[in-house]
């Protein structure tokens, strides 16, 4: 029972810092200057994908039998940046735009990091939180790589 509990928990967390992120980057979006209107369309990619994994992990939760977080992280076990990041966003030159994103990234990657070495997580929570974090390492490289060409 305790694992169920503990997975049930990895899994709430890992909701709530999507969503943080997705708060993060809309108030990045809503921030953004024209000069760097190139950068909407990456951090809405990047919004629309973690509202698919909150729903996938909510998916989970559910078949697991318990309640999913619905909203953003107030504390909670696992680091969050994102949602200090989102306040920080604002700066109008690309390269403190995309440092704060990938600041953000950064915590994501490393919530998804610590979920996996928990070893508490049922095979089908344990699959998607791997899957899904081979596509958070993959936007995180994408806004590093863009930060740094930004330079």
């Amino acid at each position: 029972m305790a694992t169920l509990e503990k997975s049930l928990e990895v899994l709430n967390d890992l909701i709530e810092i999507n969503n943080d992120r997705v708060a993060g980057f809309e108030k990045a979006i809503a921030d953004i200057k024209d000069e760097n209107v190139d950068l909407k369309a990456v951090f809405q990619e990047y919004t629309a994908q973690s509202r698919r994994f909150s729903q996938e992990l909510t998916q989970i939760v559910a078949n697991e039998g318990g309640e999913a977080e619905t909203g953003t992280s107030a504390g909670g076990s696992l680091h969050r940046a994102w949602i200090d990041v989102k306040s920080i966003f604002g700066g109008n030159d690309r390269a403190s735009i995309l440092s704060e994103a990938e600041r953000g990234e950064d915590a994501i990657k490393k919530a998804y990091q610590q979920a996996l070495s928990e070893n508490e997580l049922s095979p089908e929570a344990q699959s998607k939180i791997s899957a899904q974090a081979s596509e958070i390492n993959a936007a995180h490289d994408r806004i590093k790589a863009l930060r740094d060409a930004s330079k």
